[in-house]
């Protein structure tokens, strides 16, 4: 297969975001799509999703034009796309979801047995063994049902796969099974394009790398002839000296701390100390339990066992409206589900924890509304500045400056983040490592819950392992390698 991009175009609104996209990917090939968040590589994706009709240029594939009108003429191509954002059937079972709108039938009736087992022979095949099949969708974790995505767009054994972010709320060994499938597609001459703000696992997977800026293809280059300074600076159109702010923690008494915690199923006897100003990591590989103590904390779960200090003072907050008003803040790892309303504005969105502040006698007060939602969009930089903007329509790293703000508009004390970076490009992360720390310069306790091993050392004093609903190991940051948390994570000698 060979597919070729000729200049493609696409605008919304008035406004182009495709500036004459011209890329090249063959069956078996690896093409990596770099670029920071509103470079254009979601609307790349909608247009080969069928999602997007173009405005200019063409698509060729084999030689022969194409034209998608439709998601149903990109699969009928054999063209599979697995978004960054989750697209499952909560409420439908993992099979449902799979092979939805494909299920086997004997009489005119679903053979659910047949069924069960041809998904459970691919979740097999590729690598996803522990993924029941008859689960439903909605209870699996945000890792979990990435992997069914990744099922459900290899059911139809496509000739082109787009992954975008598939490596998200993935690490350890749910990565290297990622990375092994991939390989074994390539073999199959399936064309891959692998979307992803991780640059090291760019560097590894992929053949070739496309950095796109501003709907312009800037280069496209070779892994062993490139390096990811280089793939940064032509992302940013600037060089990035330094990742994570130096930091000198100088913790003081405990702001927030937790003894004995649990959560039958989840995890249990979880016991550490959140100062004033510190940045303190959590890692753990999926089924962990490091999400569902965040859940805990901030009270949209209720603890089984053991007690949560604030300020030397037992809280057991029922619903998360008590967290808040205790000064206690979550951003979830999954934006658009948990985060935002996707069909509501900037301003909506950015305000829903703080409508008291925002109104007046009971009533909404537009202009006060505005004028506190421009500050944040000018000191979060949020791109368009347009409080009228609808979230659904801003790249993946200006919806997460969205959440920021709301929760920072709250004047948190203890601020969990989950996941802080995901689907967010080097640039826009660096401002958000820039920004914990000025936080934590005022007082303010920061838990980093992450699956990047890099930033969950780079960008934290020390770091608090979890493994199996266990916390196993307490490192300091500086004293500490990717190699030995990830050792502590699987429960192996680094």
């Amino acid at each position: 297969m060979r597919l070729e991009l000729k200049g493609l175009r696409k605008g919304y609104g008035g406004v182009e975001v495709l500036h004459g996209v011209d890329l090249t990917v063959e069956g078996g090939e690896v093409l990596a799509i770099a670029g920071a968040n509103g470079a254009g590589k979601s609307t790349l994706i909608k247009v080969l999703a069928g999602a997007a009709p173009l405005d200019g240029g063409e698509i060729v594939l084999d030689g022969e034009p194409l034209r998608l009108h439709s998601p149903q003429d990109a699969h009928d191509r054999g063209f599979r796309t697995v978004y960054q954002e989750l697209s499952l059937v909560p409420q439908m079972t993992v099979t449902e979801n799979v092979l939805l709108g494909a299920l086997p039938t004997t009489r005119g009736m679903i053979d659910w047995g047949a069924a069960h087992a041809r998904v459970r022979a691919l979740l097999d095949e590729i690598g996803f063994t522990d993924i029941d099949p008859r689960a439903t969708a909605g209870r699996l974790s945000v890792a979990r049902r990435q992997m069914v995505e990744i099922a459900k767009a290899l059911a139809g054994e496509p000739r082109l796969l787009v992954l975008d972010e598939p490596s998200a709320v993935l690490a350890g060994s749910d990565l290297d099974r990622l990375f092994d499938l991939i390989r074994v597609l390539r073999k199959r001459g399936v064309a891959v394009l692998y979307v992803s703000h991780r640059l090291a696992e760019v560097m590894e997977i992929a053949d070739r790398i496309t950095v796109i800026k501003d709907g312009r293809v800037v280069e496209t280059l070779e892994p062993a002839r490139t390096s990811e300074d280089e793939i940064i600076t032509l992302m940013a159109g600037r060089r990035l000296e330094q990742i994570y702010p130096d930091r000198e923690p100088a913790p003081g008494a405990p702001l927030l701390s937790v003894r004995d915690l649990g959560r039958d199923g989840a995890f249990g006897g979880v016991s550490f100390d959140l100062a004033a100003g510190e940045i303190v990591g959590m890692f753990g590989l999926v089924g962990s339990g490091r999400s569902e103590v965040a859940r805990c904390l901030f009270g949209a779960d209720r603890p089984d066992t053991g007690t949560i200090e604030l300020d030397g003072r037992p809280v057991g907050f029922r619903t998360p409206s008590e967290a808040i008003a205790a000064g206690v803040a979550l951003v979830t790892e999954d934006r658009k589900d948990t985060g935002l309303v996707l069909g509501m504005n900037v301003a909506d969105n950015a305000t829903f924890a703080t409508m008291r502040q925002v109104s007046r006698h009971g009533l909404l007060d537009p202009g006060r509304r505005d004028g506190t939602v421009r500050r944040m969009i000018e000191r979060l930089d949020i791109r368009p500045p347009r409080p009228t903007m609808p979230v659904g329509r801003l790249s993946g790293g200006n919806q997460q400056k969205v959440v920021l703000a709301k929760w920072l508009l709250t004047r948190p004390r203890v601020l969990i983040f989950d996941e802080p970076t995901r689907g967010v490009d080097m640039a826009t992360r660096v401002d958000i490592y820039r920004m914990i720390d000025e936080l934590t310069r005022d007082g303010v306790a920061i838990l980093l819950i992450s699956s990047d091993l890099a930033e969950v050392i780079g960008a934290t004093d020390r770091v608090l392992v979890m493994r199996e609903g266990r916390l196993v190991a307490e490192v300091r940051s500086a004293d500490t390698t990717e190699d030995e948390v990830l050792a502590h994570s699987v429960g192996v000698a680094a």
